[in-house]
């Protein structure tokens, strides 16, 4: 997510779903998938099926992507978070 600005990070954190898709190694996307996502410093996101879902497993393992969410479109990876956060995206996701 670099080059993003903290009004971007606001405006997406601030909807109550975003719309991810990976990116395809030709380059293209595949189909969006919308989700419930949280702001915690960054953005995060998780599947409610768990992490062998399709969109979820071809997220990581293609690691690039695009969200749609808070009248933005934006490139974006996805990692692991750091074991550290993961309290606070749970609690996100209680809240």
């Amino acid at each position: 997510m670099t080059g993003w600005i903290g009004d971007d990070l606001d405006r997406i954190g601030r909807a109550e779903q975003v719309a991810v898709a990976s990116r395809r190694p030709d380059g293209t996307l595949s189909p969006y998938v919308t989700i419930w996502g949280v702001r915690c410093g960054d953005i995060y996101v998780r599947s409610a099926y768990g992490p062998d879902n399709g969109w979820c497993r071809r997220a990581k393992t293609r690691g690039a992507g695009r969200i749609r969410a808070g009248g933005l479109q934006r490139d974006v990876r996805f990692v692991e978070p750091p074991t550290d956060v993961h309290s606070a995206i749970d609690d996100a996701y209680h809240t």
